[in-house]
């Protein structure tokens, strides 16, 4: 048998991207999306851009959709949607183990992770799925990295 039979995830390509297929039909791989990045947190791996949420967060800016010139990140305009991600809680986070921890909710401006309380432990984070704009500011600050964007 042949094949990459790992479990790899799906790459997150900076906002306003095309579908996976057709972003790597349309990106050139130029690069001017990375140094426009304000919180730089576009990064290259294997040869395209990607966003790295351990490096910070993204403010919608649109510098990099405005500097792609090929197309592969397409912003329509002011009220486009740059994706459809959102944050997730997962096991391994601290709080599930009984340590008090609201570090994830400090760094989210919309307020989308509230803490449920619970009786014989701490609160446990819970991530409003309509307020979390995706923009990965709680992933960096979580120091059990059990917070990802789906």
């Amino acid at each position: 048998m042949r094949g990459d039979f790992k479990a790899r995830r799906a790459p997150q390509r900076p906002p306003w991207a095309l579908t996976e297929e057709a972003f790597l039909g349309a990106c050139s791989r130029c690069g001017e999306c990375i140094p426009v990045c304000p919180t730089r947190i576009i990064v290259v791996v294997r040869g395209y851009p990607e966003v790295d949420f351990k490096r910070g967060e993204c403010s919608f800016c649109g510098a990099c959709a405005t500097a792609c010139k090929h197309g592969a990140l397409l912003r329509a305009g002011n009220e486009s949607t740059p994706w459809t991600i959102r944050a997730q809680v997962a096991e391994n986070c601290l709080a599930r183990h009984g340590v008090e921890c609201r570090v994830c909710g400090d760094p989210c401006a919309v307020a989308a992770i509230r803490f449920s309380p619970r009786l014989g432990g701490p609160p446990l984070p819970e991530v409003d799925a309509g307020s979390c704009t995706g923009c990965g500011a709680c992933v960096a600050s979580c120091p059990a990295a059990a917070i990802t964007l789906k």
